[in-house]
């Protein structure tokens, strides 16, 4: 019994979501250029941190030689013992780390490392090369049928996850610009569900 919601609704959205994605969204590319130099210092930082932590340089980016140092050198624990499947090391997964980082601040900082990195390559340095030759815009897709919400999704770049708590994820989203005389908005689909309640 969709047909009508369908018909009224999901059928009709098809040609507006086809001009968004055709207009796409222009970015501020020498902004995220300035960011992604200030980001790299931030990561210079916390892996020189790291280093002095751990008492020596290695691959922060190897799930192995990060086990090797949190594990085998410095002896931490967590309550439940995880292997990868791969190496049969002790699991640096995200779970882990947050384990750890309760009791130590080496994986606190690798924690932030890995997520200053994950939005560098994600976005601040992703975004400028996917912007149109021709247009110098970013062109996303909107996906009305892979969410279970119901909501709309954004792919090719997915545009719905940029963090917005974090000032670095402010910035990215800063980068977003309307043309002169235009403006872009953001809308919470949850704040729009509960002003119409």
């Amino acid at each position: 019994e969709l047909a009508e919601l369908y018909d009224t609704l999901e059928l009709p959205l098809v040609p507006v979501l086809v001009d968004i994605e055709r207009a796409g969204v222009s970015i501020d590319g020498p902004a995220l250029a300035s960011q992604s130099e200030k980001i790299d210092q931030e990561l210079n930082r916390l892996a020189a941190s790291i280093y002095e932590q751990a008492g020596e340089e290695f691959n922060i980016n190897s799930p192995k030689k990060l086990s090797e140092v949190l594990f085998d050198r410095m002896g931490m624990k967590t309550e439940t013992i995880r292997r990868t499947t791969k190496t049969k090391a002790q699991s640096t997964s995200f779970e882990v780390l947050e384990e750890l980082a309760l009791a130590h601040e080496l994986p606190r900082r690798v924690l932030e490392w890995r997520a200053l990195m994950k939005l560098k390559g994600t976005y601040i340095d992703a975004l400028p090369q996917l912007m149109h030759r021709h247009t110098r815009r970013v062109h996303t897709c909107f996906n009305q049928a892979v969410a279970a919400t119901g909501r709309l999704s954004s792919s090719d770049p997915n545009l719905q996850n940029i963090p917005i708590r974090t000032e670095v994820g402010r910035e990215i989203r800063r980068a977003f610009v309307a043309e002169p005389g235009n403006v872009l908005i953001s809308a919470d689909y949850s704040q729009i569900e509960l002003r119409v309640l």
